[in-house]
C-alpha cells in the first residue's frame, strides 16, 4: 500500500525552519494500528492523519493528543492550498478548531484555539527547578490543559532561557504527561523553550498548543495586557527558528477566546510504501 504525505514547515515562512510536520491526507482506510508506528517512523514532534469530515489524529512519536497547535495549523493550510480556501474548520480531540487564513501570501493562518482548563501546579517545584537548572520562576507555576498539559516557568532574560540545560529523565518524573515551557521576556516580545520528555518530545521547535495558554499565563499574572498580541521566538537552539502570534482574549474575572497564529511552508511530499 501506498501512503503519501506531505511536509510542512510551521511557524515560519521559511523552508527549513519552524516546526517539521507530516500530514497524511485521506487517512481513512490506514489501519488504525499503523498510526502510532508510522508517527514513530516520521520522527517528527507530530504526524496527522486526516479522515474524513475534516477529522484529524495527531500523534507523537509516542502518544496520540487530543489537539496541538502546530499540527492544526499546518494541516488546515495543505488543505486550504489544496482547496483554494481561506477557512477551514478541522475537528479535534478537543471540539472544532477553525483557521482563517490572511496576508497577502495567504501563508499565515489564525487559529481560534479550546479554552483551556488553569490550576496552580500541585507537583514538587523543587523537583521540577532541579530539573531544569532553574532556581525557580519569577511568576507561580500555573498549569494548563487545552488537550495537552502544560506548566509555565517565567526566569529572568532571554539568556536564562538559551542556557537551559535540562536533565530530561528527571524532568519527566517530576511532570510526567506534561510539557513545560520556559519562558522570558518583556512586553510584546517573548522567548521561550518547551520540553516534554514524557510525550516523547525532547524538546519541541514551535508549540502552538502551549503558546495560546503562555499569552493567558502573561495576562493573568500582569505581564501583558488582555486583547495583546505577543511574538513568541522558539526553536532557536534547535536551528529551527519559529515566530509565533498569540493573544488571549477577556479580563481577570473571564476568559473568553484564545487566537494564536503564523505561516506555514510546504516543502516536500512523499509516500510510504507499506
Amino acid at each position: 500500500m501506498s501512503l503519501p504525505f506531505t511536509i510542512a514547515d510551521v511557524f515560519t515562512d521559511q523552508p527549513l525552519a519552524g516546526n517539521q510536520l507530516a500530514v497524511f491526507l485521506d487517512a481513512g482506510d490506514i489501519d488504525e494500528r499503523l498510526l502510532q508506528p508510522i508517527a514513530r517512523e516520521i520522527g517528527f514532534s507530530e504526524t496527522v492523519f486526516v479522515l474524513p469530515g475534516d477529522v484529524i489524529r495527531i500523534f507523537t512519536p509516542s502518544v496520540e493528543l487530543p489537539f496541538a497547535g502546530h499540527p492544526v495549523l499546518g494541516t488546515a493550510f495543505v488543505l486550504a492550498s489544496q482547496r483554494g480556501a481561506g477557512l477551514v474548520k478541522l475537528q479535534t480531540g478537543r471540539g472544532e478548531v477553525p483557521v482563517v487564513f490572511e496576508g497577502a501570501n495567504g501563508r499565515r493562518g489564525r487559529m481560534s484555539q479550546p479554552l483551556p482548563a488553569v490550576s496552580p501546579w500541585t507537583g514538587d517545584h523543587d523537583e521540577l527547578f532541579g530539573a531544569l537548572g532553574v532556581d525557580g520562576s519569577l511568576q507561580p507555576v500555573d498549569q494548563y490543559d487545552n488537550g495537552p498539559r502544560y506548566l509555565y516557568v517565567v526566569v529572568a532574560d532571554d539568556e536564562a532561557v538559551s542556557s537551559l540545560a535540562p536533565d530530561l529523565g528527571r524532568l519527566a518524573n517530576a511532570i510526567g504527561m506534561a510539557g513545560v515551557s520556559c519562558a522570558a521576556g518583556r512586553g510584546t516580545e517573548w522567548k521561550c523553550r518547551m520540553f516534554a520528555p514524557g510525550l516523547g518530545v525532547a524538546e519541541d521547535p514551535a508549540t502552538g498548543s502551549a503558546a495560546g495558554p503562555l499569552a493567558v499565563h502573561l495576562c493573568r499574572h500582569g505581564l501583558v495586557p488582555w486583547g495583546t498580541e505577543i511574538t513568541i521566538t522558539q526553536g532557536v537552539e534547535l536551528r529551527r527558528p519559529s515566530t509565533l502570534y498569540a493573544t488571549a482574549h477577556g479580563d481577570d474575572d473571564r476568559l473568553v477566546a484564545v487566537e494564536v497564529a503564523g505561516d506555514t511552508v510546504v516543502i516536500g511530499r512523499g509516500s510510504l510504501e507499506l
